[in-house]
């Protein structure tokens, strides 16, 4: 999912997409333009949905430790992209997405671009809901995702204004670049596994993608938290939620924070 949390905004119709800060750069000290989760998001857009209704309140929680897995800091700075493509999924307007991973990590491109392209599928995404449709290609791409190694990802975003001091994601006039230490560890912040904090990065930059410009608030303590909330800067009473939708559909959503 800080920036985040992290795979993850504007709509670009076949050229680089506007600059944009990610979910988790709010947590870097980047000031969050008023119209932009990370991130000074791309086109208007963005839907208004009821109000979560009430779930019983939850305890408060404290950040638990990270994993102890080792993730590499540094790589070549060389990116593998992923030789697979996929049918649209979803309806609406189409984006097309390379998937490229860094050089010398121990990830597939493969592999990665069917774990994306799973993320979006899920029945809980923007996909299932009427929100866009997305494909994976392997060229000719509207954005493209980027896996980086922490010094890697820094330099990619520094290049954008953006200070990720190894631990953030950020977005680029490219696209989204996911640190590879949140890609594989999640965030302390994340009541989840690395791989359900995966649907957040993805979902939350491609959120942006679709046209929400703004980050959205808990709406109220032991409700699930927003997609679009910066979940990596903390939860304000809120239970960690990696999806756009609930079970039976209802999108999820809180008050606006610019």
């Amino acid at each position: 999912m800080v920036l985040t949390t992290v795979v993850m905004s504007a709509i670009v119709g076949g050229g680089a997409l506007a600059m944009r800060y990610s979910a988790e750069t709010a947590a870097t000290g980047v000031q969050v333009p008023s119209a932009p989760d990370v991130t000074a998001s791309p086109s208007q857009g963005g839907t208004h949905s009821p109000r979560p209704s009430p779930v019983p309140s939850q305890p408060t929680r404290s950040p638990r430790p990270e994993p102890t897995t080792e993730v590499p800091v540094a790589g070549p700075g060389t990116f593998t992209t992923a030789q697979a493509s996929g049918t649209p999924v979803g309806s609406g307007p189409l984006r097309r997405y390379r998937v490229q991973v860094e050089d010398g990590i121990d990830i597939s491109a493969e592999d990665a671009a069917a774990e994306i392209q799973t993320i979006l599928a899920h029945e809980r995404s923007w996909a299932a809901h009427g929100r866009g449709s997305f494909q994976l290609v392997s060229s000719e791409a509207d954005f493209v995702i980027k896996i980086a190694t922490p010094a890697t990802a820094d330099r990619l975003c520094l290049a954008q204004g953006l200070d990720t001091r190894g631990e953030l994601n950020c977005e680029t006039s490219e696209g989204v670049v996911v640190n590879l230490r949140r890609w594989t560890l999640g965030s302390p912040q994340f009541d989840g596994t690395p791989a359900e904090y995966r649907h957040l990065i993805i979902n939350h930059e491609v959120g942006h993608e679709i046209g929400i410009r703004t980050h959205m608030g808990c709406p109220g303590p032991g409700q699930l938290a927003p997609v679009m909330m910066q979940q990596i800067k903390g939860l304000n009473g809120c239970l960690s939620n990696a999806w756009p939708y609930e079970k039976h559909g209802r999108y999820i959503t809180g008050p606006t924070v610019y």
